[in-house]
């Protein structure tokens, strides 16, 4: 078939050209049973109310959650100061100081100035709408005088729904703000217990995979402990590689904001950075609040916290992505921005949230089944056995 009619030689041509086809169909074939995984993954969590049930047993039990989240983000760091000779007691205690001093650092230099801003803010509320009812009424009125068209109705219902925003705005304010300190007590009491029981659990953490292990049948051992450690890279490569990058948009976004002049600029680039964490649609989210606030105290305001914002996502998707996340998460963006509307579907901002480790995770499980069966090898054709 692949023959010269005139010497019979192998018409090497031909036989790389479908070759290079067949690599094609594998990798779109790869993608599809990527995105396959990822709807029946979803479909099965959603009928089956897995994630509801998980939601409500971690509420429950959130200070272990928040201790196996602790103890397994700082057991590499315990690990290397055990490579130093340092016994793993000592190098937990020393962990748990770097964590305390952080967090006293964070409060100390940065609550009072949220606290203040926020007060601040409140207190500019009125005359923000003020500001935009005069942008409306200036709107219009320019609107009026070039196209000859009288818009009276629609500026009296832009006013009423103003007018109903601002007194549901001045009634709500107290009952979110008590709401939000009793949920911030709450908080801060699970992350206080969350905090001792991931000591505990930070210095047993390297005994956790050998009980595991042990109960576990022999010829399971071997796949355990491969696919586990393939799994705790990735996921805390990404996860370490977030947070890292949350905290420089935070901290651009700030001094980006307050140059541009907009009225408490630590909240909204607090706001920009928990946002980050959705990726391509988060920094967008995330700059809505702050272009609005920033137009309703002027349109210099405005543009210059634009500015501001597109500076941080230049310097985010040019430097801090490639830099601290690199490849890590080995991930097309379609196959993210597909996951991406897929968990939002079913599971609204939280599955936007989960969707990108996930979609790594299940990509992990998949290759290691792959590497050990050869299914799309054994579909197109290339049995690597």
């Amino acid at each position: 078939m692949f023959r010269n009619k005139k010497d019979k030689d192998l018409d090497y041509t031909s036989l790389n050209e479908i070759l290079k086809v067949g690599s094609k169909l594998a990798d779109i074939f790869y993608v599809i049973s990527i995105i396959a995984i990822i709807l029946l993954g979803t479909y099965l969590l959603k009928e089956w109310k897995i994630l509801n049930f998980i939601g409500e047993f971690l509420a429950v039990i959130s200070p272990i959650f928040i201790g196996f989240i602790i103890a397994w983000l700082f057991d590499p760091l315990v690990e290397w100061l055990q490579s130093k000779k340092i016994p793993r007691i000592i190098g937990c205690i020393i962990v748990y100081l770097l964590i305390f001093g952080g967090l006293f650092l964070l409060l100390y230099l940065i609550v009072p100035t949220f606290i203040d801003q926020i007060k601040d803010f409140v207190g500019t509320v009125p005359d923000l709408i003020k500001d935009f009812k005069d942008i409306v009424d200036a709107f219009f009125k320019s609107l009026s005088i070039k196209s000859g068209v009288n818009a009276l109705t629609i500026k009296n219902e832009i006013y009423l729904a103003i007018e109903k925003f601002s007194l549901t705005l001045t009634t709500s304010i107290p009952n979110a703000l008590l709401n939000a300190g009793q949920s911030l007590i709450g908080g801060i009491i699970s992350f206080a217990l969350g905090l001792m029981i991931g000591f505990y659990m930070l210095y047993d953490f390297n005994k956790l995979n050998i009980h595991i292990e042990s109960v576990l049948p022999k010829k399971w051992r071997k796949t355990y402990k491969e696919l586990g450690e393939r799994l705790n890279s990735s996921l805390r490569n990404y996860i370490q590689g977030l947070l890292l990058v949350m905290l420089l948009v935070f901290i651009t976004q700030a001094i980006g904001l307050t140059l541009a002049g907009l009225k408490a600029p630590l909240i909204f680039a607090l706001f920009c950075a928990l946002t980050d964490v959705i990726p391509y649609f988060g920094p967008y989210i995330g700059a809505i609040p702050a272009v609005i606030v920033g137009f309703a105290v002027s349109p210099i305001t405005g543009i210059c916290s634009i500015v501001a914002i597109l500076v941080v996502q230049l310097l985010e998707n040019n430097f801090y992505q490639p830099l601290i996340m690199g490849h890590t998460m080995k991930l097309h963006p379609v196959t993210i921005m597909l996951g991406l509307l897929i968990f939002q579907h079913f599971f609204g901002i939280i599955g936007m949230i989960v969707a990108t480790p996930m979609i790594a995770a299940g990509k992990v499980i998949f290759t290691y089944i792959d590497e050990k069966l050869n299914i799309i090898g054994k579909i197109t054709g290339d049995n690597k056995n």
